[in-house]
């Protein structure tokens, strides 16, 4: 390659760097583990692989993935970290940065996360930072990755002051989910990944949303082809939802419904007794309640999302969380992510199913009693907001 000489402007002009990057990879749903390593050989074909998972999913699935592997001449190596959101720190990455370095693996070898959202999101964040960035993919292995956390390039380990506070944005060279590997989910883990899936349709799509409140019992019953169609759903509406703003530069985005108060849950109560899930349609239905109390949010489509979470047997309510939750708490989080947060924290609050607004407004007393409201049935009054409307 010839490189042309580069002109020197005159001594006072102002030198300006650039820098613009932005990346395209493939989402794919495969209908079996060999055809999962089929589609990883064509994005991955001769790099070695340094397989990163959690020891249930080792346990249940590593022997047939490492297999099927070996069988299509792909060379790896493997390690495990412990399940569960409290392995989601930097003692956990600089364990697996050790483990990186000692394999001699080389910054264009491809690390493998394969696993749900700790997974992803510990091994993506260490793929990022092990010699300035190494490629990655994702295999998600649960409903909540497969629906999010696997896709959009959001790295990150928790922090006991906040959760994600240590991150990056390092784009994944390919997304491959085999169905079969979600079959043996536990029920609690199938309704907290459902909750990623409701919040993209209330933010985006009715029609994923309609589809949810249709195919509820399959979706739980883990039926594959309703599996598949629900994830490719969720997956095209957030894929064109990041495609806008894939670094968050703006911080509106309304994929952070839910997240607000979810991510507070989730800091109080120690990272771990609240699944995310659980924690984000808690956040969601509190959301609605604000939304709804300002008559901002239509009655039918307030009901319609309770009455889905009820029905998915997520937490709409403090009561049916799996832990203690007291509002002050929630507050005072909310407090240091508001800090960490240039002073300012947005909420999404929803209008209408597929509509939403971002404001920065809603007070400390409106999170209270949103969090506070006792459990009750959701009720229609009437179908039409009330006078006062949302910006």
């Amino acid at each position: 390659m010839i490189h042309d000489a580069i002109t020197l402007p005159a001594p006072h002009d102002t030198v300006r760097a650039r820098a613009v990057h932005r990346a395209e990879y493939p989402v794919v749903l495969a209908d079996s583990v060999e055809e999962a390593v089929k589609h990883l050989r064509t994005v991955v074909p001769d790099q070695r692989i340094a397989l990163v998972t959690d020891d249930t999913v080792a346990a249940l699935h590593g022997r047939e993935l490492r297999h099927e592997l070996h069988r299509q001449g792909v060379v790896n190596t493997m390690t495990t970290i412990t399940p569960g959101e409290e392995s989601k720190n930097l003692r956990t990455a600089e364990r697996l940065l050790d483990w990186l370095a000692d394999s001699r693996m080389r910054r264009r070898d491809v690390l493998v996360a394969f696993g749900g959202g700790v997974v992803i999101d510990t091994a993506g964040w260490v793929a990022s930072a092990y010699m300035r960035g190494m490629p990655y993919v994702n295999l998600p292995t649960t409903l909540l990755a497969g629906v999010d956390a696997a896709l959009g390039g959001k790295v990150a380990v928790d922090h006991p002051r906040a959760k994600n506070l240590i991150g990056a944005f390092h784009q994944p060279t390919a997304v491959i989910a085999a169905t079969p590997w979600l079959a043996t989910l536990p029920a609690r883990h199938v309704r907290a990944g459902l909750a990623e899936a409701v919040k993209k349709g209330v933010i985006a799509s009715p029609a994923l949303f309609e589809l949810i409140e249709r195919d509820l019992p399959e979706i739980l019953a883990l039926e594959l082809p309703i599996l598949h169609r629900l994830i490719h759903g969720a997956a095209t509406v957030k894929c064109a939802l990041i495609d806008r703003d894939p670094y968050e530069e703006d911080l509106r985005r309304p994929l952070n419904f839910g997240h607000t108060i979810g991510h507070a849950v989730e800091t109080v109560t120690g990272y771990g007794p609240v699944l995310h899930g659980e924690a984000v349609a808690f956040g969601m239905a509190c959301a609605a309640r604000i939304s709804h109390s300002r008559s901002w949010m239509t009655d039918t489509a307030h009901t319609r999302l309770l009455t889905v979470l009820q029905r998915a047997g997520l937490p709409c309510d403090r009561a049916h969380l799996p832990a203690p939750v007291h509002p002050e708490s929630v507050i005072a989080a909310l407090d240091k992510i508001r800090l960490i947060r240039d002073g300012r924290l947005r909420f999404v609050l929803p209008i209408d199913i597929g509509t939403t607004a971002v404001t920065d407004d809603v007070t400390d007393d409106e999170i209270r009693q949103a969090i506070s409201r006792p459990p009750h049935p959701p009720t229609t009054r009437n179908t039409e907001r009330a006078d006062t409307a949302a910006p």
